[in-house]
Formats: C-alpha cells, sequence, structure tokens
C-alpha cells in the first residue's frame, strides 16, 4: 500500500521564488531528488520551508493548490539536490511529489556579496546607456558557459524585440536596485 506525504495547506507568500522542482525518490528512507533552477542553489539550500505547487502540465498530482514542506535536511549532490522533509518518510511518499514545483520567500534568500545579484531581483529592471539611451527592460538572464547575458525586450514600430548584453564588468557600469535600473556601456545598434 502506498504512502502519501503529509503536507499541510499553506498560503503562497507575496515574494515567492520559483526555485526548482521535485524530480524524483531518492533512495529508500523519503528523500527526495531536487532540480534547482540555479547553478548556485544557495537560497533552495538555506531555506527550511518551501512552499510547492502542483506540476504546471502532464504529470498528476496527489494535491492542489499551495501546501507547505518542513525541510529536514538538504544538501549538494552531483548535479542537483537531495533533499529529506517532514511528513515524507518512505519511497512511495517520495515518490508521490514527482513534479511538484519547488517556492521559497524572497526574504528567506541569503544576503547576496557585494557586486553579486540574485536574477529575480534583476528581471524588470529597466537598462538605459552612459548617454540615457533606454536599451529595453530585463526580460530574463542566459548562463552561456562563462558570463551572464541579460536578455532584454524593447519596443520599436509597435513589435517587441530582444537585445542581449553580457553582464560583466566590461560592459554593465553600475545596477541600482532601489531605482530599477541598470546602467551599461552599450549602443542600441550593437
Amino acid at each position: 500500500m502506498s504512502k502519501l506525504p503529509v503536507l499541510e495547506p499553506a498560503d503562497l507568500p507575496a515574494d515567492a521564488v520559483e526555485v526548482g522542482r521535485i524530480a524524483d525518490a531518492w533512495g529508500v528512507k523519503g528523500w527526495f531528488k531536487v532540480l534547482p533552477y540555479s547553478a548556485s542553489p544557495e537560497a533552495l539550500l538555506s531555506a527550511k520551508h518551501w512552499f510547492l505547487l502542483p506540476a504546471e502540465k502532464g504529470a498528476k498530482s496527489f494535491f492542489s493548490g499551495t501546501v507547505s514542506l518542513a525541510v529536514r535536511q538538504s544538501r549538494e549532490h552531483s548535479d542537483s539536490i537531495v533533499a529529506m522533509a517532514e511528513g515524507v518518510d518512505d519511497r512511495d511518499a517520495a515518490e508521490a511529489l514527482r513534479g511538484a514545483r519547488i517556492f521559497v520567500s524572497r526574504s528567506s534568500f541569503p544576503a547576496a556579496q557585494e557586486g553579486e545579484f540574485y536574477w529575480v531581483d534583476l528581471i524588470g529592471l529597466e537598462v538605459v546607456n552612459r548617454e540615457g539611451v533606454a536599451l529595453g527592460t530585463v526580460r530574463d538572464l542566459l548562463a552561456t558557459g562563462p558570463q551572464t547575458t541579460l536578455v532584454l525586450a524593447y519596443e520599436q514600430e509597435g513589435k517587441t524585440l530582444e537585445r542581449m548584453i553580457p553582464f560583466v564588468s566590461a560592459f554593465v557600469d553600475e545596477v541600482k536596485l532601489a531605482e530599477r535600473r541598470i546602467l551599461v556601456d552599450w549602443q542600441p545598434d550593437y
């Protein structure tokens, strides 16, 4: 007889950020494998409380709405994270979580170091060059190997277009989170 995890209904915090998803059970004692959305999953590892939502498409879920998961332990393992939580006591319970999306309150993220930024904090910032020309708004970021690239959305002749700028000190002069702006050394015709 398969056992389902014991999960508490919860409200998703207003500052919740999706940080990964549960891939599968790991072992027989209730551990499960998590695929983090970041190469540096400190927020996922440091949070002791995760909020789960069912998988978006395809996968069936035994729960609906938002539920809370009290994390007992989590650690990096190879290219993923493995974790165990209250109420998830065996392999069947861990398998029942497959596909669940994991959210963490932004307020529980560890503080970023000087000159470092969480991607989630850069999304939506306006990008302006040294001459004051608006180049677009950060829509996404791409990890392109040795560097990260800002993906900007901007309007031109009634169409939404995309512009990419390497997020490196040679082109990024300053990030002003409080002003929701990034100052760059970049021209619109690059």
